[in-house]
């Protein structure tokens, strides 16, 4: 399995299509008072103009893919004379370590199609939208599934993020030590472990692994363990059976832990999880 797999074999998000077809005006999306989300937009043809909260102007006028990975105030505004072909998606990120994969992008990031396989993603988008076929929702949440995570590939390629978990992944030091955490959280892991794992001193390790995923070690291996239970705890299990299995030895710990960082308790984050759905 290779290094980006094994994070993305886990890798998803809720979406939904707030808008397609042609359009024309003036529209607010996005609230700076929410978190774990964002929205993409797909245009097909004409000219779409986006304006972020700081009241930067950005002009696309050809087919692109247009992410912007938090939920900041923006507007979208197409003439009447050229107005644009879109598909609108918000998209909501569930667990810490699918915020993480986003952390580090900028708050508008665009990649034109020009026959690309995001180009042929986006096509088939387009074709769900128009069907209107049995299973339509679900259809499209993989969709945006499939186009984030070759968004993502293609930003890690090209250089664009320098941070977080994809420049970890890439860096050949760290990767063998993201890959084991990911496969074994529940492991009793240790700063020396960590750095032993790639091949450096506790010191030197500790001062890599933050200058690129840009969190500590411990940081980044909390904010993993409480991502997995998040995913174990949508499929109903005990919040003690979750415990153990993302190296917690009591499910109090988890709680204790998964509030701090989430602000609820487990319970709670599944009751709001399951109300958002």
């Amino acid at each position: 399995m290779s290094k980006f797999d094994n994070i993305l074999e886990r890798f998803s998000l809720q979406s939904e299509v707030i808008f397609s077809g042609g359009f024309c005006g003036d529209k607010n999306l996005g609230h700076d008072q929410e978190h774990n989300g964002g929205h993409i937009h797909y245009l097909r043809s004409g000219t779409l103009t986006v304006i972020d909260a700081e009241g930067r102007k950005v002009v696309f006028d050809r087919p692109a893919v247009i992410l912007l990975p938090f939920s900041t105030t923006h507007r979208i505004i197409s003439s009447e004379t050229d107005q644009a072909e879109l598909v609108c998606a918000a998209i909501h990120f569930s667990a810490l370590e699918q915020q993480q994969l986003v952390s580090s992008l900028p708050k508008l990031v665009c990649l034109t199609l020009d026959n690309t396989p995001i180009a042929n993603t986006v096509e088939w988008i387009f074709s769900e939208v128009s069907s209107g076929g049995l299973g339509q929702k679900s259809m499209l949440g993989k969709l945006c599934d499939i186009l984030l995570i070759q968004m993502l590939r293609t930003l890690s390629q090209d250089g664009v993020v320098i941070e977080g978990m994809l420049a970890g992944l890439s860096h050949p030091a760290l990767a063998p030590v993201l890959v084991k955490l990911q496969e074994m959280p529940e492991e009793a892991w240790t700063l020396g472990m960590m750095a032993q794992g790639a091949a450096m001193s506790r010191s030197k390790f500790a001062q890599v692994f933050r200058d690129t995923v840009g969190q500590t070690p411990n940081d980044f291996l909390t904010d993993l363990r409480i991502s997995l239970a998040q995913q174990l705890l949508v499929k109903e299990k005990s919040v003690g059976f979750v415990a153990n299995q993302v190296g917690y030895e009591h499910g109090s710990v988890l709680a204790r832990v998964f509030r701090k960082k989430t602000g609820l308790s487990p319970r709670e984050w599944v009751k709001q999880f399951h109300g958002d759905l």
